[in-house]
């Protein structure tokens, strides 16, 4: 569709189908069977120093069925003592073997215990516990921010979200690769590892109830097959979609979305701005982020507003811009003279007194 990209496609590099909505667990991923593996071989590492250490120790052993401590005696010892079973048949009667059984062997029966139960639980309630839990979030996501595809770009727009004050469990973000899931899981943000070209990944998280969509794929076709997905899933909601080649501006809006941004425009003009002036590529870069000295608002007017001008704002920020039936007014036309209900307009504050704005 698109006819420039950037580097390869990171949605096509794994692709994998997201019947539900599943977060990461650990950063570094081992294989269940891996993992059991692992703490098997500890159990049973720890049981066959305590067969040796009863066989060395045999002569501190008594059997009270024929007085003999055989080989098989010492394991089926170990394995009653460890299972704290205690028959009675085979005991302890050395002062050694007693102090072997006290400071060594009960605290290998405990570490064993942990190891089982830990593994019981890693591998069966805290999975479906999980699984509940995520299952619960699903059905409630509404209102929420999802970002499809966690490269620079995504990763700085969640950054920025969170700063500006959004709650992180609002946020949903769709990446293929586990490590960069990884590092937003630590952010708080809800995190599923899928295709997000795919109907049902997109469904999984309930897209037609966001409040908006971000797409950064990282490719152009891929972010305008995106952009088309999430609109035939999601006609009503905002879509802002990065695109790298400037001819493809009018695809990604021809797919429909919303707001399209260029970095590398957007680059070319902070370069030309310095070019007139020292600080203008520097107020530009203030605006854009929540942490400068200003910060770009967009927000619907209150009732207290209507039939004042735009220089007369309640938040005390200076009005730049209104959007009205679809129609952008400058601060320096007439219909900015006196502001309309339903009127949104877009204003700079200061970043202190950010939370004192109105709210739509």
């Amino acid at each position: 569709m698109a006819r420039r990209g950037g580097p390869a496609n990171p949605f096509r590099r794994k692709p994998r189908l997201a019947e539900q909505f599943q977060p990461l667990r650990r950063a570094v991923k081992i294989p269940v069977w891996g993992d059991l593996g692992i703490r098997m071989g500890l159990a049973f590492g720890l049981i066959m120093m305590v067969i040796l250490i009863h066989w060395w120790d045999r002569a501190g052993l008594k059997d009270g069925h024929d007085g003999v401590v055989s080989f098989l005696d010492v394991v089926y010892f170990t394995m009653i003592s460890i299972t704290t079973t205690g028959f009675g048949d085979i005991a302890p009667v050395s002062d050694r073997a007693r102090l072997i059984e006290a400071v060594i062997v009960t605290p290998v029966r405990i570490a064993i215990l942990f190891i089982f139960v830990g593994a019981a639980y890693d591998f069966v309630i805290k999975r479906s516990w999980e699984k509940w839990r995520m299952a619960r979030i699903q059905e409630q996501l509404t209102g929420h921010v999802v970002v499809l595809g966690y490269g620079v770009s995504g990763a700085q727009s969640v950054g920025e979200l969170i700063e500006r004050g959004v709650d992180p469990r609002t946020i949903v973000v769709i990446d293929p690769s586990d490590d960069r899931l990884a590092e937003a899981e630590k952010l708080g943000v809800n995190v599923m590892a899928a295709d997000a070209t795919r109907d049902e990944t997109l469904k999984a998280v309930r897209i037609a109830e966001a409040s908006s969509v971000l797409v950064s794929a990282g490719r152009d076709d891929t972010s305008i097959l995106i952009v088309l997905t999430v609109r035939h899933l999601a006609p009503r909601v905002p879509i802002t979609v990065v695109v790298r080649a400037e001819d493809n501006e009018l695809l990604a809006r021809q797919a429909g979305a919303n707001n399209v941004i260029n970095p590398v425009r957007f680059t070319g003009l902070l370069l030309a701005g310095s070019v007139k002036g020292a600080h203008i590529a520097d107020y530009l870069a203030d605006l854009a982020s929540v942490g400068g000295r200003v910060q770009l608002v967009e927000r619907v007017i209150t009732e207290a507003e209507c039939g004042k001008p735009i220089t007369e704002l309640a938040s005390g920020g200076q009005g730049l811009r209104v959007y009205r039936n679809g129609q952008a007014i400058g601060f320096w036309e007439d219909g900015c003279k006196a502001l309309q209900p339903g009127d949104v307009v877009v204003e700079i504050i200061p970043t202190a007194t950010n939370d004192a704005a109105p709210s739509a």
